[in-house]
């Protein structure tokens, strides 16, 4: 009967762990999307509501949903009084603490990171051809993590239920 409960436990475990891998190929281009969203409110805040950055970047984080609130939130007290920090190293600060929790993977933070060299440096209208290109890299993105999500999430959850099983039959 002790054995049948562990079987069982081990092959859940497995199965458990397959789902969690399984969200994160899921939650990527939801992230991705969310990010893309708030990169567009940003175009705008800065184009047209002439809205200085950090007053920008914490409007944003009010409208987004966890974990992009927290890091544009945190962008935007790391450019405020009493830090003053540039953009690009408030951006980079931010995104040390809060995208770890993120599905997001080093290219989508390579992209934010190259952005956040030109924010705060020119003028509206340049800043918003940097912005319009992370959008493009953005898109182009979700596009493979959503290709990644159709051949991998399925896998994941057969292959968590898969290992547990093979682990079972080698410990018994």
């Amino acid at each position: 009967m002790l054995k049948l409960l562990g079987a069982v436990l081990i092959v859940l475990a497995g199965t458990l762990a397959g789902f969690k891998r399984a969200a994160q190929y899921a939650d990527r281009p939801r992230n991705i999307r969310a990010l893309i969203a708030a990169l567009q409110r940003l175009e705008t805040e800065i184009l047209y509501g002439y809205t200085p950055l950090p007053e920008a970047l914490h409007r944003i984080g009010q409208q987004s949903k966890e974990p992009l609130r927290a890091f544009f939130t945190a962008a935007a007290d790391e450019m405020s009084p009493p830090q003053n920090r540039s953009a690009e190293e408030a951006i980079q600060r931010a995104m040390e603490f809060h995208f770890k929790s993120a599905a997001l993977k080093g290219t989508e933070k390579e992209i934010i990171r190259q952005l956040s060299c030109t924010l705060g440096t020119s003028d509206r209208s340049n800043q918003s051809t940097h912005i319009a290109l992370a959008l493009q890299q953005l898109k182009q993105e979700e596009t493979v993590a959503r290709e990644d999500q159709g051949k991998y999430e399925k896998m994941s959850k057969s292959l968590g239920l898969l290992l547990g099983a093979l682990i079972v039959i080698l410990i018994f």
